[in-house]
């Protein structure tokens, strides 16, 4: 009974002792190899390059994207600005226009104004005879001339015919600057 007791209390048997030595050189393996890759630098510098060659791909990946979604954005900006400043081209060009029109409107008024009445008076009489000889020459012309000639002159004639006050207002001021100029040369 005390062999027994004392197997089971005190001294392993030999079954235990061949666990205990397998742990024991498992253990011993595993500290080996831990120490061998611990003491392995140039293994330690290929992980580390590694790790720092893949962190900057992925910083690099990401410069990328960030860099190709700034682009767009400021595209897209440039874009915007552009019709922006287009469309205020645009209406500062309509008001330009307007205001031209406007002054040339009384530019002309003005000029009629201050002409004689003389003054108006030829100039509706040359302008009636501009009329009556213009009249006479399409005559003439639409005996003489092609068709096709014939519809684009009648088509200027009929552009004449729908701007008649710029065309008077012009011949006003020609008599207007003619009669000027001969008075003041009478003057010298």
């Amino acid at each position: 009974m005390n062999d027994e007791s004392q197997n089971k209390m005190g001294t392993p048997t030999p079954e235990e002792l061949r666990e205990q030595v397998e742990r024991t050189r498992d253990e011993l393996g595993q500290t080996v190899e831990a120490l061998a890759a611990k003491a392995d630098i140039k293994a330690q510098a290929k992980e580390k390059t590694a790790a720092v060659k893949e962190q900057a791909s992925e910083r690099a990946a990401v410069a990328r994207e960030q860099a190709s979604e700034k682009a767009a954005a400021v595209k897209e900006q440039a874009a915007e600005k552009t019709a922006v400043v287009r469309e205020q081209a645009a209406e500062k060009a309509a008001a330009a226009s307007g205001q031209i029109r406007e002054k040339t409107e009384q530019a002309a008024q003005l000029v009629k104004d201050r002409t004689p009445d003389a003054v108006l008076e030829k100039t509706a009489q040359a302008a009636a005879q501009v009329r009556e000889s213009a009249a006479q020459a399409k005559r003439y012309a639409a005996e003489k001339t092609p068709g096709p000639l014939l519809e684009k002159a009648d088509r200027a004639a009929t552009a004449a015919r729908a701007n008649r006050t710029p065309l008077i207002m012009g011949g006003a001021v020609l008599v207007a600057f003619l009669l000027i100029r001969r008075s003041r040369g009478r003057n010298r």
